[in-house]
């Protein structure tokens, strides 16, 4: 047990009680909690339990998205809390909600505001709205969030942990240290992306001396940090690649999840996935689809070229569900091309996703070359959980391709190899059915596998284990 950690001893001033303060004092224990009958009776639950509430360890979560953002990471941290909150006292600093570029008007007349959700504390910062294809726009945004979520951390006094997300790029990471210092806390770097390897892989800046700088801007945040947590295995080897597999920060794996108990398989028949295809007009037809961010980092240009070439297969429906900076151009690359069976679909509300998941036949799921061991795409668990087959396209290795491989519930093919990729896609679109029933197995190695009470476990032990320390 750490010397810092908290020990409670009940009858202090007792014979016994206060012999075993002397002795933890003795060896160095400096977190001796004691309580008068006066000030705490034992006898009384309500007292006790309200006492053991004020006492938990304080955790600070710093995140540019949370509840109830649409944002993957955010989802995944409202979750994290939510799965912690019996064991820490927990504040998050995150943004005004703003996934989409725009603010709702309740946001947009204070600089700070105090919420509170599930019992845990949410202080949001004012950003201002911002458009996704705009570079300067979204760095107004990233900047503001930092430079606000800063000034509220001032104020902040001593927490027992940090832990802070790599997004914004390098921004959450410096904010994370800030925090650090200033409650003089442990600080825990959860890894979602590594930036600015994915920048400079997607070619998003060629300024090699910029890159240089950020990146090693970011090796000094995992190096200050006592904890990083990656969400793969590949990006583990990416961390100690980074320090030359020397002096490698202390680091474990944590996977991302869905909630499988609110994501689970239907069938087509169900009311709110008939509902879904009414809508969007997809009854009696074999869909393929895309639902996440429709952005940078996943190759979909090149992916809606081949896409484009079964523009007349009318049996089939190419949808895609979200937002993102690529959106628009695949809107005007369909547009172009005349095709009818390619639709776009907005972001669906979190009640509303095991209705739109469902729908598909197939699932795609993404990255752009390079990306292997820089992030994992996060919409392969919840294709899981509905237990529909996946069209891969990602590197052999990464942690999204060996899930598929390991749990025989798809195909993965190399990205940039695009004779392939898309001879895969005729071969689904011409044996359909087939493909479905060979490779339905997901939920099953989920279940075994990658449930989120999994995950939250690891989280939780974790975080006490760091306390301890």
């Amino acid at each position: 047990m750490n010397k810092n950690s908290k020990i409670f001893v009940a009858g202090h001033k007792g014979m016994v009680g206060s012999a075993i303060v002397r002795e933890l004092k003795k060896q160095g224990y400096s977190n001796i909690i004691t309580r008068t009958h006066a000030e705490l009776d034992l006898c009384n639950q309500e007292e006790v339990e309200k006492f053991f509430e004020e006492e938990k360890p304080k955790l600070l979560v710093c995140c540019n998205y949370f509840y109830p953002e649409l944002a993957s990471t955010g989802q995944l941290l409202t979750e994290t809390c939510e799965g912690l909150i019996s064991d820490f006292d927990i504040t998050v600093i995150c943004s005004v909600p703003c996934y989409t570029g725009k603010i709702d008007k309740k946001y947009k007349d204070k600089k700070v505001y105090h919420e509170e959700y599930n019992g845990i504390n949410i202080i949001k910062v004012w950003v201002p709205e911002f458009d996704k294809q705009n570079k300067i726009s979204r760095i107004k945004n990233i900047l503001s969030y930092y430079l606000n979520s800063k000034k509220v951390i001032r104020k902040l006094k001593k927490y027992d942990i940090v832990m802070t997300i790599s997004q914004p790029p390098i921004l959450g990471g410096l904010l994370g240290k800030y925090a650090k210092k200033k409650t003089k806390s442990k600080l825990v770097y959860l890894v979602e992306d590594f930036n600015p390897e994915q920048t400079e892989t997607v070619k998003y800046s060629k300024n090699k001396v910029l890159l240089r700088i950020l990146k090693k801007i970011d090796i000094n945040t995992c190096k200050k940090s006592d904890l990083v947590i990656t969400v793969g295995e590949d990006m583990q080897e990416t961390l100690k690649k980074r320090f030359n597999n020397k002096n490698v920060p202390n680091n474990i794996v944590i996977n991302n999840w869905i909630d499988e108990n609110e994501i689970y398989p239907l069938d087509k028949s169900d009311k709110g996935v008939t509902k879904f295809l009414k809508k969007y007009n997809l009854q009696n037809k074999f869909i393929i689809m895309y639902s996440g961010n429709i952005g940078l980092y996943y190759d979909l240009e090149k992916i809606m070229e081949i896409i484009l070439k079964f523009k007349n297969n009318d049996d089939i429906r190419f949808v895609f569900i979200g937002e993102g900076s690529v959106k628009q151009k695949l809107i005007n690359m369909v547009d172009l091309s005349e095709a009818k069976n390619v639709i776009f679909i907005p972001y669906q509300k979190k009640e509303d996703l095991i209705y739109s998941l469902n729908a598909a036949d197939v699932h795609i799921v993404t990255n752009a070359k390079g990306i292997k061991g820089i992030s994992v795409p996060s919409k392969i668990y919840g294709v899981l959980a509905t237990n529909k087959p996946v069209f891969g396209i990602l590197e052999d290795g990464s942690t999204a391709s060996n899930i598929i491989k390991d749990a025989k519930c798809g195909v993965a093919i190399e990205p940039t190899i695009y004779d392939k990729i898309e001879l895969e896609l005729s071969k689904i679109i011409d044996t359909k059915e087939a493909f479905v029933k060979k490779y339905s197995n997901g939920r099953k190695f989920l279940e075994n596998n990658l449930k989120k009470e999994i995950s939250i476990n690891k989280y939780r032990k974790a975080l006490k284990d760091l306390i301890n320390r």
